[in-house]
């Protein structure tokens, strides 16, 4: 779920297709409200998937995270079918997921997420970052802001909340209010496997920024909280989860526990 990317790459302007209805006045950061295609300008009920109307700069990031997911992909395209710029789309995108998926460990498919982030970020990449945001109250509030705006594509609407870490409360706390991610794949093992550990992982240890996801499958929606270091994944509700049985396409019901949290 790492959207931070040091390549040059020249992609059009957030502005030109996102509309900035609010600021952050602390950091200065637009906070994107474009991109819903819902009459109701709010993701769509539990049980109904929301309506996106994607611009360049989102299918520019589904096109740069698919391609270099494809390398580890089952099937993967060759040079002759392989999309261009622009024509991925997100269900597109949530396919490569599925296919690095089959045939993986969940270890295994972690370690794909991380690899797939390393190679975004040139050599000394994540040193640098420990420079520049040590593990400090600001630190993360600052992260936390930049959030919002940068992983719109990816799960759609958030907003920063206050938070308490460690007995001080502080705005490091970023609420998802219904996970685009989790919501087109409708899989538990996706979400957790895919997003959830390998993003704590690589914030927390590569970074060295703590970072916690709690996702909430009754509602899709998920907190972040910059600054809290990560339960174990044994200790870890996610970590327990059962299929989402009515909209999995490869969910198990009569297991206890989506096999694909199973090592």
């Amino acid at each position: 779920m790492v959207v931070l990317s040091f390549q040059t790459i020249n992609f059009p302007s957030v502005s030109q297709y996102c509309c900035f209805q609010r600021h952050n006045r602390r950091y200065h950061i637009g906070v994107v409200r474009c991109g819903i295609a819902e009459a109701s300008g709010v993701p769509a009920p539990m049980g109904q998937k929301t309506k996106y109307n994607d611009g360049l700069f989102e299918k520019a990031f589904m096109t740069l995270f698919a391609r270099k997911m494809e390398k580890f992909a089952r099937g993967g395209e060759d040079e002759k079918t392989r999309k261009g710029w622009f024509d991925y789309d997100y269900e597109a995108f949530v396919e490569v997921s599925k296919r690095v998926m089959q045939g993986r460990s969940r270890l295994q498919q972690q370690q794909v997420v991380r690899e797939v982030l390393l190679s975004m970020l040139p050599p000394g990449a994540p040193a640098q970052f420990r420079k520049l945001f040590p593990p400090t109250k600001w630190a993360a509030e600052f992260n936390a802001a930049l959030t919002v705006p940068f992983f719109h594509w990816l799960v759609g609407p958030s907003e920063v909340i206050e938070v308490e870490v460690n007995g001080v409360k502080q705005k490091s706390g970023v609420l998802i209010k219904k996970c685009r991610y989790l919501e087109n794949s409708g899989c538990v093992g996706m979400c957790v496997n895919m997003c959830k550990i390998p993003t704590q992982d690589f914030f927390t240890n590569e970074f060295g920024l703590p970072l916690t996801m709690t996702p909430n499958f009754e509602d899709m929606s998920c907190e972040m909280v910059y600054g809290q270091v990560p339960p174990t994944f044994e200790d870890d509700p996610a970590s327990k989860q059962p299929c989402l049985a009515d909209i999995c396409s490869i969910a198990n019901p009569s297991s206890s526990t989506c096999p694909k949290l199973q090592a």
